[in-house]
């Protein structure tokens, strides 16, 4: 009985030891575990819907003061204006918090605050000296330029 005894005793302090009953964690876990928390940071990352000519495009918005007042605006539609054949603008009534910046080169679906009161949506890339507050980017902006098309355009923000 004392040797049954000593043998249980025995057993339980190398499970203890060795971590009996945990499973092995998969050879990638690391991988995985990474992928799972860009997933989760991207779900929370806040996004918003742009409607023009007919199509929709989500961009995921910055995580700053700008982004946060623009983004409590919404929905907003809003006739934007044509400017240098690379960008559309609609100038807000009023300011939201701004903290420029010369971003150097713009992308397309850069969406912008510039002089805290003017939202541009860029729909080409090129080199600029002006500054602005980043709001956010279109996720996919392919048929971006074509949605918006010349000249002035109603577009509708929303969030999903």
């Amino acid at each position: 009985m004392q040797k049954l005894l000593m043998v249980c005793l025995l057993f339980t302090a190398l499970c203890v030891s060795m971590g009996c009953g945990k499973a092995a964690p998969p050879a990638d876990a690391s991988t995985s575990s990474s992928q799972e928390k860009e997933q989760i940071t991207l779900k929370q990352k806040k996004s918003v819907e742009i409607r023009a000519g007919g199509k929709t495009f989500l961009a995921v918005l910055e995580d700053n003061e700008a982004a946060r007042a623009f983004s409590a605006k919404l929905p907003l539609t809003v006739t934007m204006t044509e400017l240098n054949g690379n960008e559309k603008y609609y100038r807000l009534p009023e300011r939201l918090p701004s903290s420029d910046q010369n971003v150097g080169t713009v992308h397309t679906g850069d969406l912008m605050l510039y002089n805290g009161n003017c939202i541009v949506l860029f729909y080409r890339d090129f080199s600029t000296s002006y500054s602005y507050t980043r709001l956010g980017r279109v996720e996919d902006p392919a048929g971006l330029a074509e949605a918006l098309g010349p000249g002035d355009v109603p577009v509708a923000f929303d969030l999903p």
